[in-house]
């Protein structure tokens, strides 16, 4: 496992399984936990960053390296690292957050082209800033913002034929998880024809959550065994929640013919991010 830490950054890219939770960051707490595919001999193809930036704001990202690609894993590392400096540079040099995360994209999908490995992994980003969130990305890694009732915000579209289909609403979310060309995506960093999809600028608050996975989480689980994990509660025991509800279903023995089951062995990882509730008087209200 390789973990970088320092007082504004946690970047996560293991062979194996890492759990991270980070209080304080991005004026809340963050939590990373990433598995193995049951029973890969490889090493795990997901990583992900939480990387605070103070005044300039805090990102989360995931990248998922293509599985039926040469160097996932490398890829997937290579964007993130790529990403990480340039966001570093544009907003150390006095530019915003939106700037370096764009920059930073077209960076990591140059580098990952420069592998000439054929390689090809996601990258989903959310900008975090005080009371706002906005989702950028490539691939169907997909960012979720729920509030603590249940209500969607947002909810990232998958970068797939798939995806599109649903978007369109000629295919409802179930029908898609069980869909047999579900594992097809259409964009990716490692092209040439690479594109970034930016979402709305969300506002964020108190008590909501954020949930950025790679598709071992979304191949897996239900919509709403999703929201119904993470809308309220500590967020270690969501993550935990999420990642034995996924795992059990990956190693569960496939049913008989016609009998449509959750069962696609993946790497998974999940970051899950929830703003600090706010003071009264942090919410304006008068001084008692």
């Amino acid at each position: 496992m390789s973990v970088r830490q320092g007082a504004d950054l946690e970047f996560v890219h293991a062979e194996d399984e890492a759990d991270l939770c980070l209080d304080g960051f991005g004026g809340g707490e963050v939590v990373v936990m990433t598995r193995k595919k049951p029973g890969r001999d490889g090493p795990n193809q997901d990583a992900a960053l939480a990387l605070d930036l103070g005044a300039a704001g805090a990102l989360v990202a995931l990248a998922d390296g293509m599985g039926g690609l040469p160097a996932g894993e490398v890829a997937a590392g290579v964007a993130l690292f790529t990403l990480e400096a340039t966001v570093r540079e544009v907003t150390g040099a006095g530019g915003d957050l939106r700037h370096g995360i764009l920059d930073g994209f077209d960076r990591a999908n140059r580098a990952v082209l420069d592998l000439r490995a054929g390689a090809g992994t996601t990258l989903v980003v959310v900008e975090l800033q005080p009371g706002s969130a906005r989702a950028y990305h490539v691939g169907d890694s997909a960012a979720l913002l729920v509030g603590q009732r249940g209500k969607q915000k947002y909810r990232s579209t998958s970068h797939s034929p798939v995806g599109y289909a649903v978007e369109a609403g000629l295919l409802d979310e179930e029908e898609a998880l069980h869909h047999e060309e579900r594992h097809l995506i259409s964009n990716a960093l490692g092209s040439t024809e690479m594109h970034i999809e930016i979402g709305p600028e969300i506002d964020l608050a108190a008590r909501d959550t954020l949930l950025v996975a790679s598709d071992g989480l979304w191949d897996n689980a239900y919509p709403h065994e999703i929201v119904d994990a993470v809308r309220k509660g500590p967020l270690a025991g969501a993550s935990v929640g999420l990642r034995e509800l996924c795992l059990a279903r990956m190693l569960a023995t496939p049913p008989e013919a016609g009998e449509p089951v959750l069962c696609k062995p993946d790497d998974l990882t999940l970051v899950l991010y929830r703003p600090r509730a706010l003071s009264r008087r942090g919410r304006g209200a008068a001084p008692r």
